[in-house]
């Protein structure tokens, strides 16, 4: 499984990010795709809370993402 980072912007200054695991791009492009004009809810990495009303985003991007253990370094 892959990580993959999805940015939902709603304007320029605002948006919210959301982590999930997918074996591929077009399997993470694809929820994105399903989740579309409805209300999504997920919590982040720090373990707040959010819905989302996908119908209000401007631009959503999804990129693989490839995190680094801090620990490590």
């Amino acid at each position: 499984m892959k990580e993959f980072k999805i940015t939902y912007f709603f304007d320029e200054e605002h948006y919210i990010r959301r982590f999930i695991f997918e074996e591929s791009q077009e399997k993470a492009e694809a929820l994105v795709q399903s989740e579309r004009d409805q209300y999504i809810s997920f919590t982040d990495s720090r373990g707040i809370y959010h819905e989302l009303d996908t119908g209000k985003v401007r631009v959503t991007q999804v990129s693989e993402y490839h995190r680094i253990d801090k620990a490590k370094s």
